[in-house]
């Protein structure tokens, strides 16, 4: 009976979100509730939800902190002077230029927010991309491989969903996936590569007059996304690199929790940037609007895993999965559960597919001594096929930028994205992230 509740909450709450019935903030909260009380909990759900959300309550704050300073670090330019420097080295080869957009896509995305990706990228080189008459699908593809990759930080979303409804911390399963991101970068700039090859055979090395570093920087005053010049700190550059550098490495190095060290992070950014208190608050409150979207969903999502996992729900839909899987099958789950993340995060909301379906494979995995951990793990790897959906608000962005039908981009960049999770499944299994129990 707690199986058959379990499914049917799950499927409710899929359809309703799927359907844009109710918003997965709303319906995260209300759907669990719901079947919690025609399960019979109605007294027992208060300390079940409370439960649940002290499990997230440290990944929220870190995923708040997070966008607060890389969104900072925008706002300062501490990637200027890289767009200026590509726009000067890249010159009229189009291997250069598509190198070049996967480079500053990379560095850009670090902020986890494709829609800032998509501008600042394009932006910056479309331009170049139209003068030389290049493929502008190139210039898609490359940059949704890149936010396919970085899309799996815990600011990105997906992993904090993965965390969230897991109830893991960050150095469990996001940590140890960097290496396995590292691989996946590298693919990308593989991928450019080839890509850029093919635009060189078929358009040649155009001879253009090199961009000075005027030209450059008065190119880089048009980026849209580059914001006010009130709130540029070109002398602080070196120290906003050297900070961000710093915090990279302490979050490889683990030897804190990740929430603590963005808090840190970016107080000392936000006093040496802006010390004035007026310029302070306009920043927060410009980037808190990124940054609510996405914590409050994970702070819901600790009510409705704290009521599945109260009230025994997903303990029963994980026998029952158990029971359907074959035997021979259950050790691979890992490397399976890879895979397929890619077409589920496609036709579904990663909301759906994290909180609706994740839990239950991860429990049904335990039973072949799989841990939940790489359940985890290997549920994010189909992040570079996810972007390439429609249910994702900044590739309708992308489109529009480039000037380009959907389902063009789609057919070019599929094989590529595929490519991606390819690659970061075989780096999982190598660096032993994700195993074949």
């Amino acid at each position: 009976m707690l199986a058959i509740l379990g499914f049917s909450m799950v499927a409710v709450f899929m359809y309703l979100i799927m359907s844009k019935r109710m918003s997965a903030l709303v319906a995260i909260m209300v759907v669990p509730i719901v079947f919690g009380i025609l399960g019979g909990f109605l007294t027992e759900l208060g300390p079940m939800m409370q439960a649940g959300v002290e499990k997230v309550a440290m990944t929220a704050i870190m995923i708040l902190f997070a966008i607060l300073y890389f969104g900072i670090m925008i706002d300062t330019g501490l990637f200027d002077p890289l767009i200026a420097k590509i726009l000067q080295v890249v010159k009229g080869d189009p291997l250069k230029i598509v190198l070049g957009t996967a480079v500053l896509s990379m560095m850009v995305a670090l902020d986890g927010d494709g829609t800032t990706t998509y501008i600042i990228t394009c932006s910056a080189l479309l331009p170049l991309y139209k003068r030389l008459g290049m493929n502008r699908l190139v210039l898609a593809t490359v940059a949704m491989l890149s936010m396919g990759v970085m899309n799996m930080t815990p600011w990105g979303g997906a992993s904090a969903m993965a965390m969230a409804s897991l109830g893991l911390d960050s150095s469990e399963l996001f940590i140890p996936m960097i290496p396995v991101m590292g691989f996946g970068l590298i693919w990308v700039l593989v991928a450019a590569f080839l890509l850029g090859k093919m635009e060189r055979k078929r358009l040649g090395v155009v001879e253009l007059e090199p961009v000075s570093k005027s030209e450059a920087d008065l190119q880089l005053a048009a980026t849209a996304a580059a914001g006010s010049a009130d709130y540029k700190r070109p002398k602080l550059v070196w120290f906003n690199l050297f900070l961000t550098i710093v915090l990279m490495a302490c979050l490889i190095i683990d030897f804190m929790s990740l929430a603590i060290l963005f808090m840190i992070f970016f107080g000392i950014a936000l006093l040496v940037n802006y010390p004035e208190l007026k310029l302070q608050q306009e920043r927060i409150a410009v980037h808190s609007k990124n940054a609510l979207a996405v914590v409050s969903i994970v702070i819901a999502a600790g009510i409705f895993s704290g009521i599945m996992a109260g009230t025994e729900m997903i303990d029963a839909m994980a026998q029952t999965l158990v029971i359907i899987i074959p035997d021979a099958l259950g050790p691979y789950l890992a490397v399976l559960v890879a895979f397929i993340s890619a077409p589920f995060t496609f036709f579904m909301s990663n909301n759906a597919f994290y909180f609706g379906v994740l839990p239950i494979l991860a429990q049904a995995a335990e039973a072949y001594g799989v841990s939940a951990v790489e359940i985890g793990r290997a549920s994010l790897i189909g992040q570079p096929i996810h972007v390439l959906s429609p249910l994702v608000a900044a590739a309708h962005l992308l489109i529009g930028l480039v000037g380009t039908e959907f389902g063009d981009l789609q057919r070019f960049a599929v094989k590529w994205a595929f490519g991606t999770v390819v690659v970061m499944t075989l780096a999982a299994l190598l660096l032993g992230v994700i195993t074949i129990a």
